[in-house]
């Protein structure tokens, strides 16, 4: 199958550049005025996907491939070499003297969640574009790359994520391809079939991508939190990405009841389980804190069904979510087994049953301790003040991490926090960032 999205992406990896015509003027504003040409770029992004709220751009959907092919018309132009991976994931190279040498990568994603901001995932991409036009003008013992990577958000297909990057280390399952959409409600198989993957042959290939041949990994992105902005930096340095594990649909099954009718020590109250549930794990959080653990804690769904629900009545059923995060593996499995514990006290207490349901995980990831301080130095040797921090959001970095390739993420003040329309990431901040990326990696690859 075929569309019409992905047509300047298979020109480009046939090798047609000669046929096509390309926004050189952004290229040239570039040259003339970095700050202003970046402006254009994320300008020309948020157009090409504005859905009259915020940006949509839908994992391995129009919106992402468009943005995707744009990039690549900007980097072809330029003379960088572009093409694209069995999975979709678009790969933009500048080639370094010695070829067998492990190349450095940069990248990020460019699909976002419904109605969404301009920055996230982009800012990432954009940055390695730039570092790429950075490194043509010197002579670097190894080819730098920049990935712009499918399918990171869990937004569009119900919790799986990471697919682009996940299907290069032959991770994708077939799970994975049989999640539905969130609306369209067909799986991510047709979804990636419809903009021309081959999803058995990609399957069949997998791994395509070797730990080994990566000698470093280093992802932009906005901060999707308040910290840098609290404090009043304009970069963080990350130490670690949060694993997290997540219930998406936890069920408390009571017994519903007229609620002038039915005295207190004879209700199996579905909502008040729940409460109490929250409050206990709540509980649990503060003491883990208190002794120095790291995680956080959401109950971000909670749900009562509209056509029974009513003022009057005892709430019979509560359907909600769990989340909770953690850079150590060992505190997930501890927060988990005192939530299973706690599940199973109240609903004999109570006298009703809770189901946790499916649990999804993804792991933690440890940033690589001398990319840390490669980070630190850079910054400082450029002036730029910076806060050491963990990623409490997942990346892909962490698929790269947990390959053994040594990884670590920049961060970018961003305002307003993320996912939503109001992402208001500073330019001269971004750019204070990006020439810290390139730095780095041009160190990386001499």
């Amino acid at each position: 199958m075929s569309s019409p999205d992905t047509f300047l992406a298979r020109r480009i990896c046939q090798g047609a550049e000669s046929r096509m015509s390309f926004p050189t003027n952004l290229l040239q504003a570039l040259k003339l005025d970095r700050e202003e040409g970046t402006k254009q770029i994320f300008e020309v992004l948020r157009n090409l996907s504005f859905d009259g709220v915020g940006v949509s751009r839908e994992t391995y959907g129009h919106g992402e491939t468009k943005a995707i092919d744009f990039i690549a018309s900007l980097a072809v132009a330029s003379g960088l070499s572009c093409f694209a991976d069995p999975a979709g994931n678009m790969i933009l190279e500048c080639p370094g003297l010695d070829t067998s040498l492990p190349f450095v990568a940069t990248g990020s994603h460019l699909d976002s969640v419904p109605q969404g901001g301009n920055y996230d995932g982009s800012a990432g991409v954009v940055a390695g574009l730039l570092t790429l036009l950075d490194a043509q003008q010197q002579n670097l013992s190894r080819t730098l790359r920049t990935y712009i990577l499918r399918g990171e958000e869990s937004a569009w297909f119900g919790g799986p994520c990471y697919f682009g990057s996940r299907a290069m280390f032959g991770q994708l399952t077939d799970h994975d391809l049989e999640s539905m959409h969130r609306s369209q409600k067909r799986p991510l198989r047709a979804q990636m079939e419809s903009c021309g993957i081959q999803v058995d042959a990609m399957m069949e290939q997998a791994p395509w991508a070797e730990s080994h041949q990566f000698a470093a990994w280093v992802e932009l992105h906005i901060e999707q939190g308040p910290v840098l902005v609290q404090k009043k930096k304009p970069i963080g340095i990350v130490t670690g990405i949060r694993g997290n594990v997540r219930h998406r649909k936890a069920v408390i099954t009571g017994e519903a009841g007229h609620s002038g009718a039915v005295p207190r020590w004879l209700r199996h109250d579905a909502v008040l389980a729940m409460a109490e549930l929250m409050h206990r794990m709540d509980g649990h959080w503060k003491t883990l804190l208190e002794q120095g653990e790291d995680l956080v804690l959401t109950f971000g769904i909670v749900e009562t069904d509209a056509k029974e629900h009513a003022v009057s009545r005892i709430p019979g059923m509560v359907s909600f979510s769990i989340e909770y995060r953690s850079q150590d593996e060992t505190t997930l499995k501890l927060f988990g087994n005192l939530l299973a514990e706690e599940a199973e006290d109240i609903s004999q207490k109570r006298k009703l049953s809770i189901d946790l349901g499916d649990v999804s995980q993804t792991k933690a990831a440890i940033m690589d301790p001398k990319l840390v301080a490669l980070a630190q130095q850079t910054a400082s040797d450029q002036q730029v003040d910076f806060e050491i921090m963990a990623s409490g959001a997942g990346h892909d970095t962490a698929v790269f991490a947990n390959q053994n390739i040594p990884s670590t993420m920049l961060f970018v003040r961003n305002e307003n926090g993320s996912h939503n329309p109001h992402e208001a990431m500073d330019i001269k901040d971004f750019l204070a960032a990006s020439h810290i990326l390139s730095k780095m990696l041009c160190q990386l690859a001499l």
